[in-house]
């Protein structure tokens, strides 16, 4: 009933993200019906993509920015978590979860990122799924040009280079509330983390030129303030 309703990648796809391997599989009608609306989203997207990709094989540039670098390293950060959960753990669910939020990404920046970013992402996307869903990533990997089937073509590697990052985004507490969330250089020291989050107008506005009793920085996680 599964197979013939929904397709044998629906049916694959719901058995592997609905539990960890540890874990019994418990049944849900919605559950199925979420994996099938995701596969047709994926068909969508890709078929609208195909047009806007670059050449394949086409290599990325190192001088990337903006929504491009985002993406590039999206891409490349997915790569690396899908590699570590289906080798490594073998948690074939969080690795389905992480390729769902890459194709999420890829749906946000559709008309913003550049022919070879789309290309790259696309291409991840489809080469890490392909071991869940066979039938809808071949015919969509066919779609997107390639002369070459997923089978040919070697699992993707992390890109080190891609995944580091020039700025964190730092939530600021002002007694223990959330008030403000502050973007700063990665390598920023504590005082100049503590001088951004005092300089944005959210929390200067519940700091109230009060002085303040208590200032903890928790490098790259939090800036907490207390008045």
């Amino acid at each position: 009933y599964l197979v013939e309703r929904y397709g044998a990648d629906t049916a694959r796809l719901f058995c592997l993200f609905a539990a960890p391997p540890e874990r019994d599989l418990e049944w849900s009608d919605q559950g199925v019906e979420g994996m099938s609306r995701f596969l047709h989203r994926l068909w969508r997207l890709v078929h609208a993509l195909a047009a806007q990709l670059a050449p394949c094989d086409t290599p990325v540039p190192a001088d990337l920015a903006g929504v491009d670098r985002d993406l590039h390293r999206r891409t490349h950060a997915t790569i690396q978590r899908v590699t570590e959960d289906v080798v490594e753990r073998l948690h074939f669910n969080t690795a389905i979860a992480a390729v769902m939020e890459l194709v999420g990404a890829l749906g946000d920046v559709a008309g913003a990122a550049s022919p070879v970013v789309l290309r790259e992402a696309v291409d991840a996307t489809l080469r890490l799924l392909a071991p869940f869903v066979p039938h809808v990533t071949h015919e969509l990997w066919e779609r997107t040009g390639h002369t070459t089937t997923l089978d040919e073509t070697p699992w993707p590697a992390a890109d080190a280079a891609a995944l580091m990052r020039e700025t964190v985004e730092l939530p600021v507490q002002v007694n223990g509330k959330l008030r403000g969330r502050i973007v700063v250089p990665v390598d920023a020291g504590d005082a100049e983390v503590l001088a951004a989050a005092l300089e944005d107008p959210r929390v200067r506005q519940h700091v109230g030129g009060r002085p303040l009793r208590k200032q903890v920085v928790v490098p790259g996680r939090m800036v907490n303030l207390v008045v």
